[in-house]
């Protein structure tokens, strides 16, 4: 019952599409379901060409309504039958267009001023012809217009019918031990064999055109050239870009990476210009059935693609130059998997061919099923043996005692989840899932496409970036001279800028991934990165990309300005003025903050960023603010502070919170303090400016204070003590005359009598060596004067 009333509703649009294209189409059932044949409209001289376009708008119209497989089939057939009327019509208007200018010719050109005065009856007859030929030419132009309308919509029909087959994962067809699977290959229905023999006439007529014997000479020419550009240079081209890798490139890893590009290049560009040559033979004909010229646009991107997967896995495998091979992998396994990649790409080549050759010209459902069966379970048989065949020399190597090759994490889980993947397509084939399987297979090719590029790309932008700023190449050489780098800073370069490379080709690999598919140009993988990250948000910052070079220029020289002119002061200005170094630093420091802040507005107003649309972006910043960079923001203004009002500065001995210390440097969030035991104490810079702080050095004649309070026994001569204790500070050498040294009464205690001697040094921080000489020696007096101290003491 289902069946008959999907004959029904297919008959039923059929007979509807050709009451409105005007066209008549005779149905027939085959196998159980209805199918439309391609109308045989014949057109004369009289039909107008509005009938024609309207028929293409019909067209057009239909097709953006079309939902079922066969009713794509049909338009793609009346839109071909509208090119043949449309090449009849034009077949047809030629040669009167040739004869109106002939006409015209025989009457001559209009008579200037000077010359005689034609008839009449001579000027009306060009004027006429005239008319007639200005609107032959225009229906002429009309003609191509529509015809390449046609051609345009019938590329679209295939793309359509294309991605609803594939996006049918779920569709469950026939699993592939079921006969009737096989049977479009061994009786194909009637209309698919109708099709083949229309397609294979139009593949003969361009043959026969292209080898016409005018064309023959030419045609062979390229043939050769073709195959010798492929074999004989290919490999002279290998050789010439190894020799240069190896004589020419320094040593180190960038040869390694550079000769595995250079043998990805050679392949893809001496075999794709091959391809190429071969495919100008038929090309450059003036006239090519539109089938025909689709055909082979599909098949040139496919065999395109499969150069391009042989060519990666050369150059990863390397079986040639083991010792230059990049991935970590066995010289037996990597000899063991050089015959797959070619039988892979190969058939690959046959299975797309037939495929693309069913989407081009229109093969029933049953026939695009068994090829795409057939190309899945071919294809992920392959790469199932390949697997297979590398686990069992693995396993020999082990057996023989040959430690396997140290394999990462990360390609540990690629090769399990291929692993896994082929399993999931070879059982989706057999149970009937041939769409699924048929995804599967498209993806894989593609993911080893993206990921092997990936992989030899960011080895290589790593390779380079080591080698431009390695200290012992010339160009690392002249980068330190040109910008005072040390080896240090080299090192450093070289990390951010392969890492910033790297970052970009995976961002670029991964909108490949999931945007791109197999079967993609560069460019559409180009156009998707732009359009993915020239989103709305950069367009309402009015981001122009012309207008990055004119920012990252900005911003290197102002960088670069503002280093050499801070240099500058701290090297040749401020020395010379009479600034103490903690002011010259305080100087320099502020002078650096502003300058890098005016840098970064500058660079956004390069960028053409328009403040008024960066509300958004105050208002992250509020939130944040208010949430979670408070204390940042508190810490950098109060840096800002202690560089302009300078309550402290760099040098001064400053004493806060139980932290007492030499300022050693005054940074935009914290200032670090050195203690006496020369470490270091980070104080956020909120503290200094809210809290209590002891500055012992801001007034610049700061002294110390060597202050000393010992306890004897309360039968001592205080007098004798009092006398020795000054005595003793007025004969150490560092104990100021002014203000004297003093001896104070400080308490009497059960445990005896204490006394307090104070005495001046010229700065706080000799303070701690002079109390103790000072011990030392009144501890030796009171010992040869017989007087003791009691306990405790401090």
């Amino acid at each position: 019952m289902g069946s008959f009333s999907r004959i029904v509703v297919r008959a039923l649009f059929i007979f509807l599409l050709n009451l409105s294209v005007g066209g008549h189409a005779a149905s027939a059932a085959t196998d159980g379901s209805a199918s439309a044949n391609a109308p045989s409209t014949a057109i004369t001289v009289s039909d107008d060409l509005q009938k024609i376009q309207d028929r293409l708008d019909s067209l057009k119209q239909q097709t953006s309504v079309a939902t079922d497989y066969g009713q794509w089939v049909v338009l793609k057939d009346f839109v071909q039958q509208l090119t043949n009327d449309a090449n009849a019509l034009t077949v047809l208007r030629v040669p009167v267009q040739t004869q109106l200018q002939a006409q015209l010719d025989v009457l001559g050109p209009v008579p200037t001023a000077g010359a005689a005065v034609e008839t009449p009856a001579v000027a009306h007859q060009r004027s006429s012809l005239l008319s007639r030929k200005l609107q032959l030419d225009t229906e002429l132009q009309q003609l191509v217009v529509i015809k390449e309308s046609a051609a345009k919509l019938a590329t679209q029909i295939a793309e359509i019918r294309r991605t609803q087959l594939e996006s049918q994962l779920t569709l469950r067809s026939g699993s592939i031990l079921n006969p009737g699977f096989w049977s479009p290959f061994f009786a194909a229905p009637v209309e698919d064999r109708q099709r083949l023999n229309a397609f294979a006439s139009q593949m003969a007529i361009a043959m026969s055109a292209a080898w016409q014997p005018a064309q023959r000479t030419v045609g062979f020419a390229l043939v050769v050239f073709a195959l010798l550009l492929c074999t004989l240079g290919r490999r002279l081209a290998e050789k010439l870009l190894t020799r240069y890798c190896m004589h020419h490139l320094p040593e180190g890893r960038l040869r390694r990476s550079s000769l595995a590009l250079a043998t990805t290049l050679c392949t893809v560009l001496t075999v794709g210009c091959a391809l190429e040559l071969i495919f100008l033979i038929f090309t450059r004909q003036p006239q090519l059935a539109p089938t025909v010229q689709n055909f082979i646009d599909e098949f040139e991107t496919l065999s395109l693609t499969c150069v391009l997967l042989a060519g990666l896995s050369r150059a990863l495998l390397s079986t040639e130059r083991p010792s230059w091979r990049l991935p970590a992998m066995a010289d037996p396994v990597a000899l063991a998997m050089k015959p797959y990649p070619g039988v892979f790409a190969v058939v690959l080549v046959i299975c797309g061919t037939f495929l693309r050759m069913t989407n081009v010209i229109g093969l029933s459902l049953p026939s695009v099923i068994a090829g795409r069966g057939v190309m899945a379970l071919s294809m992920m048989s392959i790469v199932g043996v390949a697997m297979l065949r590398t686990n069992q020399v693995r396993k020999a190597m082990a057996a023989a005692g040959n430690p396997p090759e140290a394999r990462s994490t990360f390609a540990g889980l690629i090769h399990a989840s291929v692993c896994l993947v082929v399993v999931i397509a070879l059982f989706a084939v057999l149970i009937g899932y041939v769409s699924f399987a048929t995804f599967l297979t498209y993806e894989l090719v593609w993911f080893y496409i993206v990921v092997s590029s990936f992989y030899l790309l960011s080895l290589l932008s790593r390779d380079i970036c080591e080698s431009v700023f390695s200290p012992k190449h010339a160009s690392g050489k002249a980068i330190k001279q040109l910008v005072s780098f040390g080896d240090l800073q080299l090192e450093q370069a070289a990390v951010v800028l392969s890492g910033t490379a790297k970052a970009l080709l995976l961002l670029f690999a991964s909108v490949a991934l999931f945007v791109g598919g197999f079967g993609a140009h560069l460019g559409e993988l180009v156009d998707n990165t732009v359009e993915i990250l020239g989103g709305e948000g950069l367009r309402q910052l009015d981001i122009v990309p012309r207008h990055l070079l004119n920012a990252i220029m900005i911003l290197a020289i102002g960088w670069y300005l503002i280093r050499s002119l801070r240099k500058w002061l701290d090297a040749e200005l401020l020395p010379k003025t009479d600034m103490d170094p903690g002011m010259r630093t305080s100087l320099s420091t502020l002078f650096s903050n502003i300058g890098y802040t005016s840098v970064a507005l500058l660079t956004f107003y390069a960028l053409g960023v328009k403040w008024s649309n960066l509300a958004w972006i105050v208002s992250a910043l509020s939130v944040g603010i208010g949430f979670g960079l408070q204390e940042i923001v508190k810490n950098f203004v109060s840096g800002l502070i202690l560089l302009t009002e300078r309550p402290v500065k760099v040098g001064d001995l400053v004493s806060i919170g139980g932290v007492e210390g030499d300022i050693r440097r005054i940074n935009v969030r914290a200032t670090e303090i050195q203690l006496s035991d020369r470490s270091i104490v980070i104080v956020p810079n909120s503290q200094l400016i809210s809290q209590n702080l002891r500055n012992v050095t801001m007034g610049g004649s700061a002294q110390g204070v060597a202050m000393l309070e010992m306890t004897f026994a309360p039968n001592i001569d205080p007098e004798q003590v009092r006398t020795l204790l000054l005595n003793t500070y007025l004969e150490h050498k560092d104990i100021l005359e002014r203000p004297a040294p003093s001896v104070r009464f400080i308490q009497l205690t059960a445990e005896g009598v204490m006394l307090r001697v104070t005495g001046f040094v010229s700065s706080p921080r000799i303070v701690g060596n002079i109390k103790s000489e000072l011990l030392f020696e009144i501890l030796k007096q009171l010992s040869a004067a017989g007087i003791s101290l009691t306990n405790p003491q401090t």
